[in-house]
């Protein structure tokens, strides 16, 4: 996979336009890399091999309702780290990454378009039709032409559907928490992923004969809706089935409201601890329940592998 140099700017940024390659720069938040946001990058990468120049993507952090609407509960679909790792899977030369904060917000956009793109060295920019840039996104793509000195060329990207509805992260949003899965992995184009570091549990599940691996997931990012899934863990490289459980363990606890992440990985016994695995998210099986004794949730938990495992197998 091509390493992808990531270059982190905070306005004003202090390079200098000779000393950066000419690039085709995507430019957008991506939060998600959905299949539309994947149109815009791929046609960015397409471009600067075709005029034998760098592919660039760039992105921005925090998400602009953090600064503009105070609002500091924000969830990412992709939180940077794997936005960066599907950047590279996709060819992309170099990201950067601009803080979004008060002082990029007031910038009018001719402003931004001197600093950002002229300034960096890009000579095509590629983005959606519906992308904004400037003071109270002032600046868009029908008008980028307008700021572009003549120093660039761009291209609009069209809205990308799927059964005549626009892909969009917001429509993402609203499927993870309908625990929908199935469409959400649609319009990724792959499955929703989650990684974390292993850490110690209080090892409930092995005396329940289901030992699972407790998972550090980065507070950031958007998880579905509470309950148990059929999920793949990516372990050094290599793919496990497993179940997953995400919730507040309710027969065991009570009045918790930080979620946990336990996975029990089929037909796995190796020791997790300090390592970082990767979750893959396919299927809701089932709301979490408080159940009235042990024994009833692991006839529940052998219900629900049978059913785990029939769905795994059946994907292509």
């Amino acid at each position: 996979m091509k390493i992808l140099k990531t270059i982190n700017l905070t306005y004003p940024h202090k390079l200098d336009t000779h000393d950066l390659p000419e690039t085709v720069a995507a430019i957008g938040f991506f939060d998600g890399i959905h299949k539309g946001h994947q149109s815009v990058i791929k046609q960015a990468v397409t471009k600067a091999k075709e005029n034998k120049m760098e592919s660039a993507v760039m992105t921005f952090y925090p998400h602009p309702s953090v600064v503009l609407k105070n609002n500091h509960d924000v969830k990412y679909i992709t939180p940077l780290k794997e936005k960066q790792a599907m950047l590279a899977k996709l060819g992309v030369d170099r990201v950067y990454i601009i803080s979004f904060n008060k002082e990029l917000s007031a910038l009018s956009p001719q402003d931004f378009v001197d600093h950002f793109i002229i300034g960096l060295h890009i000579k095509h920019v590629v983005a959606g039709f519906d992308f904004s840039y400037g003071h109270k996104g002032q600046g868009n793509m029908d008008v980028i032409g307008e700021h572009s000195r003549g120093l660039f060329g761009y291209t609009k990207v069209a809205k990308v559907t799927l059964d005549d509805e626009k892909i969009s992260s917001t429509v993402i949003r609203g499927l993870l928490h309908e625990g929908d899965m199935e469409q959400v992995n649609l319009l990724l184009g792959r499955p929703l992923t989650t990684s974390g570091i292993v850490i110690e549990g209080d090892k409930r599940g092995r005396e329940l004969g289901y030992p699972t691996a407790n998972i550090q997931y980065h507070l950031d990012a958007l998880l579905p809706k509470p309950g148990i899934y059929a999920v793949r863990v990516i372990i050094d490289g290599k793919h496990y089935n497993a179940m997953a459980s995400l919730g507040t363990n309710p027969t065991f606890t009570q009045d918790r409201k930080d979620l946990s992440l336990e996975v029990n990985i089929l037909d796995f016994s190796n020791d997790l601890y300090g390592k970082e695995i990767i979750v893959e998210w396919y299927k809701f099986i089932r709301q979490e329940e408080k159940f009235s004794s042990v024994e009833e949730l692991v006839e529940q938990m052998e219900d629900d592998e049978k059913q785990i495992r029939h769905v795994l197998t059946s994907l292509v």
